[in-house]
């Protein structure tokens, strides 16, 4: 399906990269199952991913999803089918993806540290019929499993592929020396290296793939309700993926005399989320890269002790782990000198990091635009940029980005809006919610983001704020972006937050959280800062020390949970 002809103005063509087109072709590969088979068999030979020391290969990856693909048809699991799969960074996890799309089935991504009740609503929204999980979190699946309609599951342990020896001493460690695996009792589920020996007795049956067929279940984060599922169809999922190659071509490929011939990535997202899924896994395909997987990118030491014994190009990630990666001691014990992209998204960039990773590895942070409804990327900044502007960047090939008013038309340039994004990369809509379907995608095919943004006169745009999380002080809006990134550039200061609380008399007043890098940091200190910075009506009534901020599992700060604390405070 190609993209429609542009209806709004399009200033930011003018600034594309050399050799980055405006229109990609998006049907390059008809289904994603098509770019597995492909690349899984030309890059063969090459190491696919990198785990604790180990390599795995293109076509170890592809022989072990045709035997998982296989039992999982065994199973009496069919095309349409919904599989979850609820695990960390390792191996099996694009296995059991790349098996589950060949078996022409459906791709669940589920938080792994989701609660019982977040787990029950997400198995029972989407119909999930098996779900593929890591032993350490069992025990939640066994408490909602009798009240859902997924009565299979298959049991992954970290050590399965990696060797006999390695395995089990990985596995004993977990088990009974570090205790993460809780008891639980689960007697109709099959162990993962038991399901391949059981997919080895069968051939796997390759239904009919359509491109308008449904590849991926993305459950939304839930913050503002009751988490959503994400339609991605497989011309989705390749629409989005020829709009990264061609935006990041220059990045991965490897030209440089000495240099070998494989891209190397860091995968220290969660792969649950869209923009690790996309944007590592199926991009790391893709090109024929070589993937190092991170399992716990929270565990700053045991990730930068990984990534010291590992070479790599290419390192996306948010805001959050880059603060606390160039703040950790051992930073520099990594290998720096070979990155040449380094990519954000998720959450907004501030200022201080942006410096202090350039400072340190010498490369600037290339800031983008996505979201889960969208496969995810619709905007990035050039990626060859030397400095950090603190933009989004502009529209990816084949993408139309306009800025909407509370009438639904499009502002003036220069004023805030709603940003609206219309491309083949825009999802189906919300499984099984017409509804808020509606809702989220206009008429002519623009979707609401949520996300309030400025555009300049060359095309960048500026996310200004969460439409929602926007704060009216006495008639005046004030964006907790702004706030937070002006903030967080005082010295002695690790990270913030910035929320609207009810005040008598402004309607609304301003707090902010702070988490301090030494204790110097003095509440008179911030508010003097402050005053130097911002005009009266956007500056702190309120400033809390705090030891730590609530994050998503993306590294993502929640103001939510911040705003849920204050609502209680005040009833007490």
């Amino acid at each position: 399906m190609s993209s429609p002809s542009p209806t709004v103005d399009s200033p930011w063509l003018g600034h594309y990269e050399k050799g980055v087109p405006s229109i990609v072709n998006v049907n390059r590969y008809r289904t994603i199952t098509e770019m597995l088979d492909a690349n899984l068999e030309r890059y063969r030979l090459c190491t696919a991913y990198r785990f604790m020391g180990r390599s795995y290969s293109y076509a170890q990856i592809n022989e072990l999803a045709t035997q998982f693909g296989a039992f999982l048809q065994s199973k009496g699991l069919n095309k349409g089918d919904r599989v979850g799969i609820m695990m960390p960074n390792i191996p099996q996890y694009p296995i059991v993806a790349a098996a589950i799309l060949r078996a022409g089935m459906v791709v669940v991504n589920i938080n792994p540290l989701y609660t019982a009740r977040e787990l029950e609503h997400q198995l029972k929204d989407s119909g999930t019929k098996l779900i593929v999980i890591l032993e350490n979190f069992a025990h939640v699946f066994e408490r909602v499993q009798a009240s859902t309609d997924c009565s299979d599951a298959v049991l992954v342990s970290v050590g399965d592929l990696l060797g006999p020896v390695q395995g089990a001493l990985v596995n004993v460690l977990l088990r009974r020396v570090r205790r993460v695996v809780p008891p639980f009792h689960l007697p109709q589920t099959t162990r993962f290296l038991a399901a391949l020996k059981i997919g080895r007795q069968h051939d796997l049956r390759r239904p009919k793939i359509s491109p308008e067929d449904v590849a991926v279940l993305q459950y939304t984060g839930g913050t503002t309700g009751v988490s959503k599922g994400a339609t991605l169809l497989h011309r989705n999922l390749v629409a989005n993926l020829m709009q990264c190659q061609a935006w990041f071509q220059s990045a991965l490929k490897l030209e440089e005399e000495g240099e070998d011939d494989q891209i190397g990535l860091v995968c220290a997202l969660p792969l649950y989320h869209i923009y690790a899924f996309t944007g590592v896994m199926l991009l790391g395909i893709c090109v024929g890269g070589r993937t190092i997987l991170i399992p716990n990118p929270r565990d700053a030491a045991g990730s930068l002790k990984a990534l010291s014994k590992e070479e790599f190009h290419v390192f996306p990630g948010v805001n959050t782990l880059f603060n606390s990666l160039a703040r950790h001691p051992a930073f520099l014990s990594v290998n720096w000198r070979r990155l040449r992209l380094t990519m954000s998204a998720g959450m907004a960039t501030q200022k201080a990091t942006a410096e202090l990773w350039l400072q340190k590895t010498g490369s600037a942070i290339c800031e983008a635009f996505g979201m889960s409804e969208t496969s995810p990327l619709v905007t990035c900044n050039p990626i060859h940029a030397k400095e950090f502007t603190g933009t989004i960047g502009v529209p990816v090939p084949n993408t139309e980005v306009m800025l909407v008013g509370e009438d639904g038309l499009e502002v003036p340039p220069g004023q805030p809006g709603e940003l609206a994004v219309r491309g083949p990369q825009v999802m189906a809509g919300y499984w099984n919610r017409p509804d808020e379907t509606a809702k989220t995608i206009r008429p002519d095919g623009f979707l609401l983001t949520g996300d309030v943004a400025v555009m300049d006169s060359r095309g960048f745009f500026k996310i200004v704020d969460r439409k929602k999380d926007m704060i009216l002080v006495s008639g005046f809006n004030v964006y907790p972006n702004e706030i937070e990134d002006v903030v967080a550039l005082m010295p002695g200061v690790l990270e913030c937050a910035a929320i609207g609380v009810q005040d008598p008399k402004s309607g609304e007043a301003l707090k902010v959280f702070v988490v301090r890098a030494n204790e110097s940091v003095t509440e008179e200190a911030v508010r003097a800062y402050c005053e130097d910075n911002l005009t009266g009506y956007k500056r702190p009534k309120y400033i809390e020390f705090a030891q730590d901020l609530p994050k998503s599992n993306v590294g993502k700060i929640l103001r939510r949970e911040l705003k849920d604390l204050e609502a209680k405070r005040a009833q007490a």
